[in-house]
């Protein structure tokens, strides 16, 4: 890397509610916007999308890809949404190199387009399209160690200004959020979140400590209420595997009626 990388872990709100002017989203696409005014602008950009799970990591490889709408039930104009950015074939050959180089199955897929956890918030950040983009699949037995082990894996990666984005959301429990809020929600999300902050961005703890809790992370307070299932929260893992250290920044916004967080790293050249 001869410039700095980018490492974002977003909470990337409902399906396509961002891009609709929901007020429950202002927040977060206020924060989104704000962030990517404040970032270099990348060469490309390498996303870990909750929406995607395979058996192996998988990259998309192909040149350009096309939009996957794998939401239900929104308006039509939620289906005429485009965001014709490219692909960067070379990058996912570099991606598959670095986990195959760490023991990590992996594979190509030249046929796959982008999901809404790309192109959602890329669309607020970015709006022109015109940054090359990859999308990184999770693996589907959801293990916190293996999605730690990747991101230990991109730390391989030599790419000029490249920006990483993890696109999850950090509380992501269906029912919640269409339930009348009570103090036990509250306090349970705030305290899951609270956790989550201070395990990603306390200098308090050593890099063992960390990644033991999120390897551990089903034990955090209200963990299995935040995400009864944990692919919004995995690309976190993904993240900090590749930046190892605490973020340099935390993020708060309330993105449909719960808190949730944003979290950066900056790593420097080399």
């Amino acid at each position: 890397m001869s410039t700095a990388t980018d490492i974002l872990y977003i909470s990337h709100g409902g399906g396509p509610m961002p891009l609709l002017g929901d007020p429950d989203h202002q927040e977060m696409v206020d924060r989104l916007v704000e962030i990517s005014g404040k970032l270099k602008k990348p060469s490309a950009i390498l996303v870990i999308s909750a929406h995607w799970e395979e058996s192996v990591a998988t990259i998309t490889a192909g040149a350009n890809p096309e939009l996957i709408y794998d939401y239900y039930g929104f308006p039509p104009e939620s289906y005429e949404i485009k965001y014709p950015a490219p692909g960067e074939p070379a990058l996912a050959q570099q991606i598959h190199g670095a986990l195959e180089q760490a023991g990590l199955a992996v594979k190509l897929d030249q046929q796959r387009g982008f999901d809404h956890g790309l192109f959602v918030p890329l669309k607020l950040m970015y709006p022109q399209a015109d940054i090359p983009c990859v999308q990184l699949s999770l693996v589907k037995n959801l293990d916190p160690d293996t999605h730690l082990k990747i991101g230990q894996a991109l730390q391989a990666l030599d790419y000029d200004n490249l920006l990483v984005i993890g696109s999850g959301f950090s509380f992501h429990n269906m029912r919640a959020f269409f339930a009348p809020e009570t103090p036990a929600i509250r306090a349970g999300n705030q305290e899951f979140e609270d956790w989550l902050e201070e395990t990603c961005g306390s200098a308090e703890l050593s890099e063992e400590q960390r990644y033991e809790r999120l390897l551990h992370w089903e034990n955090a307070p209200h963990a299995r209420f935040c995400h009864p299932r944990e692919e919004h929260l995995l690309p976190i893992h993904v993240c900090y595997g590749m930046a190892g250290r605490a973020c340099d920044e935390h993020i708060a916004a309330r993105i449909l009626r719960k808190q949730s967080g944003i979290f950066h790293w900056t790593l420097p050249a080399r």
